[in-house]
């Protein structure tokens, strides 16, 4: 059973305490003028005699008894009727001030609550952000009186400056962290080859060099990863108009003509997204790169498709592969989080890919969803807002960003 608004259930509460009021009132009022009706109308007959000596004596007692009699009761008949009156006009008049009543308690219920409407909303435009942490730089900045609204107010901005500034922190020192570890990393892949191309070097030195190289390879590619990752949670700086088709139909073609694997098909319609073109190129080349390297070993199959429908441009990558259970789909969207077994075999991923992905598709404003294939493998849907009509450029792409290179997944 639905529950009532706090503003109807206030309005309820004004409108039952002011009926409750009049009620009182009310019968109060009639008990008062019950009381005050009865000596002024009540005739003994004492008080005909006078009346009938005025007659010279033209009325018998008798008929002074009828007289008196006749009398008293017009007068309590103009005491019932003004009795009833009162409760009858009285409970029309309660019933229509009531109504007023709750018409104005609505309305000042709502006025007292649109402080707290402000926070809801607030809070919902940042629980709605399209990455987290994104949007927490909002504030309430609540204005009028320093009451408990305003208090509560102010404390939930003081607690969104300090998230504000957690992920900002966070974010900044996976950026810095990453870029200070870029340089050691060449240095060492510098006298790695150094050591393993000079004309003594020994056998032994030279495979020792190809795996220390193909080790420092692997950390170069978890470092791009990471700035990639932090880079897709901040602000586009870039945004122009992009055709995801293209972009699948130029990463499908790097992908197929690497060698062996399995069967690659694509079925590329129009779906006009506007954002980072390289952030988006990154998001469509992890997510073939996943498909391929977690297929199985031979007779797989690997399908693309792009389109736009209900106001969204999707990238559908289906693969074939092992068994995915559906409760831990969501775990490969996370950080540093993989799939036990084959998944995770031979060319093991840092557990970076999909959270790219979703990372980027969030700074787009869509959502990324993955679902089991009967058989195994799994069926991966990006879904975009598809671009205006007419194409707005807004920017030009940020030749700063590094091109993206292979699936840390």
């Amino acid at each position: 059973m639905k529950r009532l608004s706090l503003r109807a259930r206030l309005t309820l509460i004004y409108g039952g305490l002011f009926l409750g009021a009049g009620l009182v009132l009310l019968a109060v009022t009639y008990v008062l003028v019950d009381q005050r009706t009865v000596q002024p109308f009540g005739l003994a007959l004492r008080d005909v005699k006078p009346v009938v000596q005025d007659m010279n004596g033209r009325l018998t007692g008798d008929q002074a008894e009828q007289l008196r009699l006749i009398v008293n009761k017009a007068q309590d008949d103009a005491r019932d009727q003004t009795l009833d009156s009162l409760l009858t006009q009285g409970g029309i008049a309660l019933g229509l001030v009531s109504v007023v009543a709750i018409a104005f308690g609505w309305l000042v219920a709502g006025r007292a609550l649109q402080p707290l409407h402000q926070i809801t909303g607030t809070a919902r435009r940042i629980a709605g952000a399209d990455v987290a942490g994104r949007g927490l730089h909002e504030r309430i900045s609540l204005s009028g009186p320093g009451d408990e609204i305003r208090e509560l107010a102010d404390t939930f901005d003081e607690m969104l400056e300090r998230l504000d500034r957690s992920f900002d922190g966070q974010r900044r020192f996976v950026a810095n962290a990453s870029h200070e570890l870029r340089t050691p990393l060449a240095l060492n892949r510098s006298l790695i080859e150094l050591a393993v191309t000079r004309p003594g070097a020994s056998e032994d030195v030279r495979r020792l060099g190809e795996s220390l190289l193909a080790v420092n390879e692997r950390h170069e590619r978890l470092i791009d990863g990471l700035l990639t990752l932090a880079d897709s949670e901040n602000e586009l700086t870039a945004r122009s108009r992009v055709d995801l088709a293209d972009v699948a139909d130029h990463v499908l073609d790097q992908a197929t003509g690497k060698g062996d694997g399995p069967v690659v098909t694509r079925e590329l319609a129009p779906a006009p997204v506007v954002g980072d073109p390289v952030l988006l190129e990154r998001l469509t080349t992890n997510l073939v790169e996943n498909a391929v390297r977690h297929n199985v070993p031979t007779g797989g199959w690997v399908h693309v498709g792009t389109g736009s429908w209900d106001g969204h441009a999707t990238l559908t990558v289906s693969n074939t592969g092992p068994v995915v259970p559906g409760y831990d789909v969501e775990a490969i969207f996370e950080p540093f989080r993989r799939l036990a077994g084959d998944r995770v075999g031979g060319g093991r991923g840092f557990g970076l890919g999909l959270s790219i992905v979703r990372a980027v598709a969030r700074a787009h404003g869509g959502t990324v969803t993955a679902q089991p294939r009967d058989g195994g493998g799994l069926v991966v849907t990006v879904r975009l807002p598809v671009a205006p009509a007419a194409p707005q450029l807004s920017a030009v792409p940020d030749s700063r960003r590094a091109e993206p290179d292979r699936s840390l997944r």
